[in-house]
């Protein structure tokens, strides 16, 4: 829709990992266009249950409204996950904070700049906790 494959484009989702009673993790999950977050790859990750993050948080932690979030965390509780399926292309592609324009960055740059950790966490895959440590 907006002139490149949906493979090239950073899909970034904000994801809360309920780990206690009251203990709660988020993560700024980024993951091709087209690849849907495994939650038990991250549940198993960080030892919770992991689910879609309410909007008001969401908003709150990403600081845009959905559907705008950028593949960047400015704020300390969002941890950045990229899955490592992106390095595959040259170039990503993220909403420019608006849902009508893109912004194309060298995929190189973009994890230079973040240096995110990177973990797969598309497809079936699923891990257990020892194994991230």
């Amino acid at each position: 829709m907006r002139g490149h494959d949906v493979s090239h484009a950073a899909k970034c989702m904000i994801v809360k990992v309920k780990t206690g009673k009251k203990d709660r993790k988020f993560i700024l999950a980024v993951v091709p266009g087209d690849a849907k977050i495994n939650f038990d790859v991250l549940s198993n990750m960080f030892g919770g249950e992991a689910r879609f993050a309410d909007q008001e948080n969401a908003e709150r932690l990403a600081g845009s409204v959905a559907g705008t979030v950028l593949p960047f965390s400015f704020n300390e509780e969002l941890t950045l996950i990229v899955d490592p399926s992106l390095k595959e292309h040259e170039f990503i592609y993220f909403n420019a904070a608006r849902l009508d324009q893109s912004v194309e960055l060298k995929t190189a740059d973009y994890l230079r700049i973040t240096n995110p950790r990177m973990e797969r966490i598309t497809g079936a895959e699923i891990k257990k906790k020892q194994d991230y440590f």
